[in-house]
């Protein structure tokens, strides 16, 4: 009687352990929510970069080990760029945009598509460009021959999603759905071979 009881109790137990991640989640958001955003920016990035190497490594039928400094790279701009900034980001949008305001959804999408996307794009290959080290004639190469393709892609794959986010994701979970869905962005343009 005793293993079917302790099989029992063990089985309660991981049924709720993602109610208690989530609950955990939902306590540090309320008390830190730049410092939970941020931490949880770096993760998912650092993770959507080791999604991306591993996709690449199999196509490429590649036996060498994942980039420890690529996955590093991602974790800190997430943790220090995406995440804060995400952040508040999100927060002038709904305080500047109030949804009460005729035409907001498209004026949120707007601002979003508009300023704040280009504005992230040309911020990532800045901070990529600097924590790889490289000199500012690497930066100007990479803008001028992969922003604008990069800004295209953006707008055509982010545009559904980020209308879906800015209109209808409570404020506090815009960060995490935009983490989440960049966790599959970063897949997908690896099985691009980008």
């Amino acid at each position: 009687m005793a293993p079917a009881a302790s099989r029992l109790r063990v089985e309660s137990e991981l049924g709720s352990l993602p109610k208690r991640a989530l609950a955990q989640y939902l306590l540090l958001l309320k008390l830190y929510p730049v410092l939970t955003k941020a931490v949880s920016s770096g993760i998912l990035s650092a993770l959507g970069n080791l999604l991306a190497q591993t996709i690449e490594k199999k196509q490429r039928k590649d036996s060498r080990l994942l980039e420890v400094s690529g996955l590093l790279r991602y974790l800190v701009y997430g943790l220090f760029v995406t995440g804060p900034l995400s952040h508040y980001l999100y927060l002038f949008m709904e305080y500047s945009v109030p949804p009460e305001v005729p035409w907001a959804s498209v004026k949120r999408l707007l601002l979003d598509r508009l300023f704040f996307a280009p504005t992230f794009l040309l911020l990532f290959f800045f901070v990529m460009n600097l924590l790889e080290g490289k000199n500012v004639s690497v930066f100007v190469a990479k803008m001028r021959s992969g922003f604008w393709p990069a800004l295209q892609m953006n707008w055509r794959m982010w545009t559904p999603l980020q209308f879906i986010n800015i209109n209808y994701v409570p404020l506090q979970f815009r960060v995490l759905f935009a983490n989440m869905a960049a966790l599959f962005w970063y897949a997908y343009l690896a099985s691009l071979g980008k």
